[in-house]
Parts: C-alpha cells; sequence; structure tokens
C-alpha cells in the first residue's frame, strides 16, 4: 500500500492529507510559524512525512511564501521547495499552479507567479467539481476567500495576492490570528464610544472565545500576550484594546465583553459581506447560487447567507467520509483539495468530470 500525500504549506500552519487507493484516509494540521525560520517547516514537515508510509507521490500548495522570512515570493518558494525536496527525498513533488494544473518542482521555481498562493484555486476547484454552481467563502484563521465558480469551472476575476484584494475575492480578516485593531477603529462600551488602541493587545480568537463561537481546536498559537486561553485572560486582553481593565467593577462584568466581542464580530462579518457583494455583483453567477462554506471559520459563512438571503452548502456535505473527517477536511480544504486534484490527474480549469468524480476518489 502507498499513499498520496498532499500538503498546503502556510506562514502559519502546515496542513496535510493523505489518500489511500484514491480515498481520503487521515488529514491534520500543525502549527507553523514560518516566519521565525526555516526550521519551523522543517520540523512541522517531518511531523506529518512519518505519519503514512511509503509516500508514492506529494501534491503542494503553499501561501507561506510570502512571510517576511523570505526576500520575495520567488525567494520563499524556491526555499520551500528546497526544504520540501529534503524532507521528502525520492518522492515525486506535483506544485500546484491553479489553471496550470500540476508541475514538476524545478518548472514551479521558473513559474512563481502562477505557483505562490494558489492553495484558494484549489479549493474552489474542488467545489466545482462537487456542486454545479455557487461560491465558495473560505474563511480561516487569517483570510477569506471569496470565489465564484460554475459548471466546474473557477470564475475567479483576479489571479495574484494584488489583484484578488482589489477585486474582493481576497480579504484579510480571519477567526483566529487577526489582530482586533485591524477590525474596527471604535466601539461601544458601556454607552459611549471608545477607540481602539492600534496595539497588538489581542486577536480575533479571543473575541471568538468570548462569543462562544471558535471551534474546539481551531486556535494554535501563541496569545497576543502569551497567556493562557481562559475566558477571563481573554476579556483582559479584550478589555486592554479599548483601554480599560476587565476586573474593574466601573466597566461592568463578564457581559460588558460579551457585547463588545460581539462588536467585533459584526464587524467583520459585515467586512466579508461587503467582499461578497463586490464579487456578486460581477453577475458571473445567479443571485441565488449558495455560499459554500470551508475553513476553520466556516460558521460565519452560516451567518453571512443567512444575512444575504443565499443558500447554504458545506463543502464537503458531497464527499465519501464518515462524518468524523468532514470538519478537519473543511478546516485543511487546499491540501485535501491538491491531493484530491492530483489524484484525479486533471487540470482545474478543464472540462468538468461530474460530481461523483470526486466523491469516490
Amino acid at each position: 500500500m502507498t499513499f498520496t500525500l498532499g500538503l498546503d504549506v502556510g506562514g502559519a500552519h502546515l496542513k496535510a492529507a493523505w489518500l489511500s487507493g484514491g480515498e481520503l484516509i487521515d488529514v491534520v494540521q500543525v502549527p507553523c510559524p514560518l516566519w521565525q525560520g526555516l526550521d519551523r517547516l522543517e520540523g512541522a514537515l517531518a511531523e506529518v512525512a512519518g505519519c503514512h508510509r511509503p509516500l508514492s507521490d506529494v501534491a503542494v500548495t503553499m501561501t507561506g511564501e510570502l512571510v517576511d522570512l523570505f526576500a520575495d515570493r520567488a525567494d520563499g518558494v524556491g526555499r520551500i521547495l528546497d526544504v520540501l525536496a529534503a524532507g521528502l527525498p525520492g518522492v515525486p513533488l506535483g506544485v500546484f499552479a491553479g489553471p496550470a494544473g500540476f508541475l514538476p518542482a524545478a518548472e514551479a521555481r521558473d513559474r512563481v507567479a502562477e505557483v505562490a498562493s494558489a492553495n484558494w484555486h484549489a479549493t474552489a476547484a474542488l467545489a466545482a467539481l462537487a456542486l454545479p454552481e455557487g461560491i465558495l467563502v473560505d474563511i480561516g484563521s487569517t483570510t477569506t476567500d471569496i470565489v465564484p465558480f460554475a459548471a466546474g469551472c473557477v470564475l475567479h476575476a483576479g489571479y495574484t495576492d494584488a489583484a484578488r484584494m482589489e477585486t474582493g475575492e481576497l480579504l484579510y480578516t480571519g477567526v483566529v490570528r487577526t489582530p482586533i485593531m485591524a477590525v474596527a477603529p471604535q466601539a461601544p462600551v458601556n454607552g459611549v464610544w471608545r477607540g481602539v488602541m492600534a496595539e497588538y493587545f489581542a486577536t480575533m480568537a479571543d473575541a471568538h472565545r468570548l462569543a462562544g463561537t471558535l471551534p474546539e481546536g481551531a486556535d494554535l498559537h501563541p496569545t497576543a500576550d502569551g497567556r493562557d486561553k481562559g475566558l477571563e485572560a481573554s476579556a483582559r486582553r479584550l478589555a486592554r484594546m479599548v483601554g480599560a481593565d476587565s476586573g474593574d467593577p466601573a466597566n461592568g462584568g463578564d457581559a460588558t465583553w460579551r457585547r463588545l466581542a460581539n462588536h467585533f464580530i459584526d464587524h467583520q462579518i459585515r467586512r466579508i459581506e461587503d467582499g461578497l457583494a463586490q464579487v456578486a455583483s460581477r453577475g458571473v453567477v445567479p443571485d441565488e447560487a449558495p455560499l459554500v462554506g470551508a475553513g476553520v471559520g466556516r460558521f460565519l459563512v452560516e451567518r453571512v447567507a443567512a444575512r444575504t438571503g443565499r443558500p447554504y452548502r458545506f463543502l464537503m456535505e458531497a464527499a465519501t467520509l464518515p462524518e468524523c473527517w468532514r470538519s478537519i477536511a473543511a478546516d485543511c480544504a487546499p491540501a485535501v483539495a491538491v491531493a484530491l486534484l492530483n489524484a484525479l490527474g486533471r487540470a482545474p480549469d478543464g472540462t468538468r468530470r461530474g460530481r461523483a468524480a470526486w466523491a469516490s476518489a
């Protein structure tokens, strides 16, 4: 028995998915703060590479080339591929390049514009195999991708990060790592408006924890102050963002900080709705096309769908997976996508092979 490994090399996490006989048999996510050094990727890769052996091939996509460890994207792509080659010796490596499909590592180094930050395209291509039409909304720990698809094709308006940010298809907002100061400039506290400090005191993980919406296991990184992830500590960090101490009775009790958390969450949702409105205004899919949720923050996609009057579909609902696998597979959707697309042996912008293709892959 041999295994196919799909990897999504991010700046903060390494996500991995394994196929055996064309079927998904395992998915994991491990922290990988790549900005701290290539040794973090080496360690994370060693952790996942030994899980299922032998490997017949590896399919990889990445966003980690963006971290400021690297001089530019070309430097990042090349050095990430060096680590993968050293950590997976002798295993054929296919590098995802969006509509171009999978490239050998040597060719990928010369086609950085297609390889860099292409993981969203893999997930959207998978959605296009599963459903006739829709808008993928993949909300992760750091970013949100909003990508329409129909008739087996990914209907993006932009491809590079810069173009996708212009078109509303890439938003830098996520449910874990996004700093609170990036979400709203002011917030209501006990009947007055307070400015939000431009300091890294708290993240959206704190807000979602206080609101009770953060999924278990979603937050794999240290908190802003390096302290614990309990509700009291989260309230303390969030209160600090508006110049307050959560333990001061004059500020009210726990309800004050839950209301504050929900204010920031509402702002985050509104930003996602604005991105969706921009993408939908192109008219490339019908107004009744569903929102297709993926990523660790997909619980917000359900809320956006309800608020905008669109149907909601779960990306993994078409997969022939045990129920226990569907959640982690959706959390790690790009890794699952490149593994399955590689197994299907198709360029992701080619003709559609039918919904059953990946459901049985």
